[in-house]
């Protein structure tokens, strides 16, 4: 009775404890949504830095930073706002990239043309470099990013933005 006591406690190979599936990506947003609700703000705390110097931000006395409607005068304000919104722009690259997206018009993301992920690249690593420029606290470094950041989003716009709505992304 021992040996069979032995025997059950020995791990059997049986199949490795599966982890549970992700949940699957859905997109809640056309493409001009995505851009109003997270790129157009994130890129305005980040373009800000070149004329405020975030070091100069201070919370409004007597109104709670919590409540705070500007990036920059809210709890985490200052420098890590604009730190947050330069990684918030890296990361909406990501849902930039998501198959199945549209864009106002109803018309999809222009994802097989092959200037889509080299621009979404180029914003993506434009991103990086003002989060790098925003990490050093200098005002002067924010200036000279702008500049990529400008031409990252210029590049995209010329292509599929500056025509008439029913035009986009096609």
């Amino acid at each position: 009775m021992l040996v069979l006591c032995l025997a059950a406690q020995t791990p059997s190979k049986a199949a490795a404890p599966t982890q549970p599936a992700a949940p699957a990506m859905q997109i809640e947003s056309d493409l001009l949504q995505l851009m109003r609700g997270i790129l157009y703000p994130a890129s305005n705390v980040v373009f800000s830095a070149q004329t405020d110097n975030p070091a100069d931000a201070k919370p409004v006395p007597g109104k709670d930073p919590s409540m705070a409607t500007d990036p920059l005068l809210s709890t985490f304000g200052g420098w890590r706002a604009v730190d947050a919104a330069a990684l918030a722009l890296a990361e909406s690259a990501n849902l930039l990239l998501i198959p199945g997206r549209k864009c106002a018009n109803g018309v999809p993301v222009p994802m097989n043309d092959p200037d889509w992920p080299k621009f979404v690249q180029q914003f993506r690593d434009a991103a990086m470099k003002a989060y790098q420029a925003a990490q050093t606290r200098n005002q002067d470094n924010m200036v000279e990013v702008a500049d990529t950041m400008t031409v990252a989003c210029a590049n995209c716009h010329r292509k599929w933005r500056e025509k008439p709505l029913a035009n986009r992304c096609k």
